[in-house]
């Protein structure tokens, strides 16, 4: 019996990719991987290794989970070192409890290897600190997306807006208008800032900054593209203060 290890790939850029992680990677024996992990982190797969896509995108996924879990309990029992790769951290909205679950209730040995995700990195490289001593004491995240069929009914947007002075939202853009509106409903100011920040890290990296008020309107097309992360509060506005930490070309 091998051992799997759940590795989160980072947000992106495939520099964020952790010292150990790599180190692991280049030893697998079989790699099962998300659809946003870089070329350049895959390149880092022996050559011998099997390589096994899962896709694992938002409304677009080629294996269900259960499948997933299976597979790696099978392949476990075929090898020593199976590398199961999701993009940015596998323990924040990445279902790898779900995945760990599995594997320890059919007492496969397995090992959890934390990336830098997306909601930490694609602010930063906007030049968005998250937290800040003068604008924000208190940071919360929150998955806009949940299972297919069942819209939030495990996120108390009221309770959100009054949380904490920076929310970061993941896999929300589409149903960014219904958001907007339950946090305006729930008190937020209609002039809070948010950025909206697609591909972060990545060459591709776009950045479109806003207000609560401006996104809530029954004509909004922002013609933005997933995967994408919304930063709401007034830490946005050192997005136009602040150089971006990095040259993204």
């Amino acid at each position: 019996m091998g051992k799997v290890y759940l590795m989160g790939a980072g947000p992106g850029d495939p520099g964020l990719l952790t010292v150990k992680g790599k180190g692991i990677l280049t030893y697998a024996d079989v790699v099962i991987y998300d659809a946003l992990v870089s070329s350049a982190i895959l390149d880092l797969i022996p050559p011998a290794a099997e390589r096994i896509y899962a896709g694992k995108r938002s409304g677009r996924h080629s294996r269900p989970q259960e499948e997933i879990s299976s597979l790696l309990i099978e392949k476990a029992q075929h090898h020593a070192v199976v590398v199961r790769l999701k993009g940015g951290d596998p323990f924040l909205f990445g279902r790898g409890a779900e995945e760990m679950a599995a594997l320890v209730a059919a007492q496969v040995d397995v090992e959890v290897i934390p990336g830098v995700s997306a909601g930490m990195a694609a602010p930063a490289y906007a030049g968005i600190p998250v937290t800040h001593r003068d604008y924000s004491s208190s940071v919360l995240f929150v998955t806009g997306h949940e299972a297919v069929g069942r819209y939030q009914p495990r996120v108390n947007w009221r309770a959100v807006a009054e949380a904490a002075e920076t929310i970061v939202v993941y896999m929300g853009i589409y149903n960014l208008p219904s958001i907007t509106h339950e946090l305006l409903q729930a008190g937020k100011p209609p002039e809070t800032p948010v950025a909206i920040i697609c591909w972060g890290t990545t060459p591709q990296q776009t950045v479109l900054t806003t207000t609560l008020q401006e996104l809530d309107r029954d004509d909004l097309d922002l013609h933005l593209t997933p995967p994408a992360i919304v930063v709401i509060g007034s830490v946005v506005q050192l997005h136009h203060l602040l150089p971006t930490l990095r040259s993204l070309a």
